[in-house]
């Protein structure tokens, strides 16, 4: 078992031929323990996303790598981790909203239509000229951590350096069912006649059942999974991405480096929030084996003491190398515009009737392919 120390880390950041990854898989458990009933994510027309594999293994996905890095990001908005990157706000009139908390990171549409707009053009457009992230770093670090892409403009493209994924294995489905009973008989107090309460009872698209007026069943529906074979947290550093960002100079590029490795560090190692959803609170295993191991190129692993108070201490070290960028809060924030907005909207509209004339003619990429289907966006709960 190895014992880090500062000078390791520098090296995993830099080393051109030195580990590939950080690897961390951590069991997890539902509060109420072994055999709880625990409630994934649902999803437009599928429900819940489980998978069934050829042998029969029924796999569900509890929370997403594009959801975990959603909850994992906001990390920086709190001491005291908020002084290692820029805060930057967005200042859209009746309030003020992070950046740290918009989906598609600095490739999203309010940054696009703000007054940060030009800087993070610059930004991206150096890193696809001449593959300096030095810029996007001192912008919004966060977007190398967990990754981004500018898909809706410069096209820059950039893979995540953490990756979180929660996964249950051998799953079965249950089912639930309601029953809601008014408290009173509105019908008797002629709020509504016998006949409409007739008609409408048991139906709960009825507008009187909406209003919560009636009798209403419901029957059927999702009521969770049961885990039999456990719930894995699997962490992943990808350190051949991190030595692939490159700055002005081979000094500037070491520093930038280390900078995100303690990013990454920070935010792998902190304690789990495991309040996913309603019905999903998760807690670690007591007492398992779960241990970070570094990853060889070939594929050898040793495991290393990676606590977090340490990984804090090298981010905060490295942040004052690195000089964050500037901090835009308060009076300073950045300012939402309609025009810029309604100038991106319009842009949008004329690619997607380009796209449409193109599929007629039979050439041109078909209308939405690769419309930022990697991207970060929010499940429903």
């Amino acid at each position: 078992m190895t014992n880090v120390s500062e000078d390791y880390l520098n090296q995993l950041a830099n080393d051109p031929l030195g580990p590939v990854a950080l690897h961390l898989k951590q069991k997890l458990l539902p509060v109420e323990g072994e055999g709880g009933v625990i409630f994934p994510p649902t999803y437009a027309d599928i429900g819940y996303n489980i998978d069934t594999l050829s042998d029969g293994t029924k796999v569900a996905t509890i929370d997403s790598v594009g959801s975990q890095a959603n909850r994992l990001e906001p990390l920086f908005k709190t001491p005291p981790y908020s002084g290692l990157i820029p805060q930057i706000e967005v200042d859209y009139g009746s309030g003020k909203v992070s950046i740290l908390e918009v989906g598609h990171r600095l490739g999203d549409a309010l940054v696009r239509s703000s007054t940060l707009q030009k800087e993070a053009q610059d930004a991206f457009k150096e890193l696809l000229a001449s593959g300096n992230a030095q810029k996007l770093a001192k912008l919004a670090p966060t977007s190398l951590v967990f990754g981004v892409w500018d898909s809706r403009d410069t096209q820059a493209k950039l893979p995540r350096l953490v990756q979180s994924v929660i996964r249950a294995w051998g799953v079965e489905v249950l089912t639930r069912s309601a029953q809601y009973n008014p408290p009173i008989d509105y019908s008797a107090l002629e709020v509504f006649s016998e006949e409409d309460k007739a008609k409408q009872e048991g139906d709960p698209k009825s507008p009187l059942a909406k209003r919560g007026f009636v009798h209403v069943p419901s029957g059927s529906a999702l009521g969770g999974i049961v885990c039999r074979n456990g719930i894995e947290q699997n962490i992943t550093i990808n350190l051949v991405a991190l030595r692939r960002l490159q700055a002005g100079n081979d000094e500037e590029t070491k520093t930038l480096r280390c900078y995100l490795l303690g990013l990454s560090l920070v935010v792998a190692t902190a304690p789990m929030d495991g309040f996913l959803r309603q019905g999903c609170l998760l807690v670690p295993v007591p007492d398992s084996d779960a241990k970070w191991q570094i990853v060889g190129r070939d594929g050898k692993r040793s495991t290393i003491v990676m606590a977090h108070d340490f990984a804090t201490d090298y981010a905060v070290a490295k942040a004052a190398e690195f000089i964050v960028g500037e901090s835009r809060l308060g009076d300073k924030a950045v300012k939402f515009s309609k025009d810029l907005a309604k100038t991106d909207a319009a842009s949008g509209d004329k690619k997607a009737s380009a796209g449409a004339k193109a599929g007629k003619g039979g050439k041109g990429k078909k209308p939405g392919a690769g419309d930022g289907a990697s991207e970060d966006v929010a499940e429903e709960a």
